[in-house]
Order: structure tokens, then sequence, then C-alpha cells
């Protein structure tokens, strides 16, 4: 398979299993990524999800562009990409915790990815860059719309107009990237982020996810009077008592998610 998943412990990993290609996401690696976002949608035993690369060399150089016989930019523009780049870059209805384990390049497709990632945990050798212009392109799938969001304009508009790369260690300055390590420690510094996840009640970080996603666009008074079904369901659950009980006995609560 061109893409991994394992679920254990209520974490889930999505691994792109294709080194060889920088991790490059073709028509069927993209079809599978929706499965697997959709599934994961379906599920109530996961409360964090990592999204990585295989190997050590990248993250994700994006599209792949290997070969001929593909659509044409303006033919690729018109087709329906709802939830953005592999299915993740502005997806609304993913309500679970997601982390970029940014092991290598990052680029196009895959800067994209990382863009619709909650928290993103970055090797020093990590190089992001939106290198569409230079082969007649644009970054149609969640790049011009969402880096500009994210950080400073000038910056992003010096990365979407020149091609650039950049380091992890700007983009952590800058406030995209949380954390950044020496390539050894990755898995180390991913793994205590999880830990810190999945201290939350299920639900409540369900909750979190889901309103920060879907009232970003409007004002905040707005934003505090909706209520959203998980929004409800935590504040409805056993596990909002269960928290301040423990609290309150001075010992780590037992989540349920319910």
């Amino acid at each position: 398979m061109s893409v991994e998943l394992t679920i254990a412990d209520r974490v889930a990993r999505v691994t792109i299993d294709r080194p060889d290609r920088l991790n490059a996401v073709d028509a069927a690696t993209e079809r599978r990524l929706e499965e697997i976002w959709t599934e994961l949608e379906g599920r109530t035993d996961v409360s964090c999800i990592v999204l990585t690369g295989a190997g050590e060399r990248a993250f994700s150089a994006g599209a792949d562009m290997k070969g001929s016989g593909g659509p044409s930019g303006l033919e690729y523009w018109a087709e329906s990409r709802p939830n953005g780049f592999g299915g993740i870059a502005f997806r609304k209805s993913l309500d679970i915790p997601l982390i970029a384990r940014v092991n290598g390049f990052a680029l196009g497709g895959g800067f994209e990815m990382v863009l619709g990632c909650d928290i993103v945990v970055a090797s020093t050798n990590a190089r992001f860059g939106l290198p569409e212009a230079r082969v007649g392109r644009m970054p149609l799938d969640g790049g011009m719309v969402l880096l500009q969001r994210k950080i400073p304009h000038n910056l992003a508009m010096g990365i979407m107009l020149t091609g650039r790369q950049v380091s992890a260690a700007e983009l952590h300055r800058h406030g995209l990237v949380n954390e950044v390590v020496e390539p050894d420690r990755l898995d180390e510094a991913v793994d205590a982020w999880v830990k810190d996840v999945l201290a939350g009640a299920p639900l409540s970080l369900r909750a979190i996810k889901q309103t920060v996603q879907r009232t970003a666009h409007l004002q905040p008074a707005e934003a505090q009077a909706l209520k959203l079904p998980a929004l409800v369901a935590a504040l409805n659950s056993e596990d909002a008592e269960e928290g301040v009980l423990a609290f309150r006995e001075k010992r780590p609560p037992v989540w349920r998610g319910r």
C-alpha cells in the first residue's frame, strides 16, 4: 500500500510509504489518504493522529509529476478537491488532533498537508517550500489560501513567489512549527506531544478542534454562541464530571470517552 495506517493505544499513525519517490502523492495515494481520513472520522477509539512520510529524506515532495499524460493545470484546478491536498490541507470534518512529523522535505502539496495539521514537529533537516511557480503551476490545494493566514504576509509571499525552501527553524520563529529537534530526537519529541494530547479528555479534544475549525470565519461573539455537536457532547459527558472529580481528589483522571 502507498499509505500505511496503524492504530494502537488511541493513536493513529498515517505514513505515506513511497520513499523512492520522496513520498510524492500520485492518484492512488491520494485516494488512499481520503479513505483513511474518512475512516478515522468515524472512529471513536482514536484521540490523536500522527502524519508522516517513510524514510529519512522526505515528509512528502507533493504531487508526483513523474511521467506524462496527467491533467493540465486548468483541468487539475477544475477537479473537485474540497479537502485540499492529500484530503487534509483544509479538511473541516476531522475532529481528531493531527500532528505532522516532518522528517525531511515538505514541498508543494507536502507543505499543504503540513498546513492542515494542528501541531507540527520537525527535524532540523526539514525543508519547506511551495515551488509550483517554477514549473508553471500554483499551490492550488491549500498553499495560497492557508500560508498567508498562518505566517506574516511578506514571508508567505516570498515563499510562494520565489519557490525558495525555508528551514524548520525559520518557520518555528514565525509560529508555524511547534518544535524543532535533531533528527535522532524526532520520534521522542513527537511521542511527547502525543502523550500530552492524550492527557486531555477525548471528547474535549474533539470539541476544541471542531470549534476552532468551524468558527475561524466568525466574530468571537458569534463563535461563542454556536452550540456545535462535539461541544455539547463534551459538556454532557461523564468525562466532564470525572475531570473535576480527579482534580479535587488529586489523582490522574480516567477518561472513558463518554
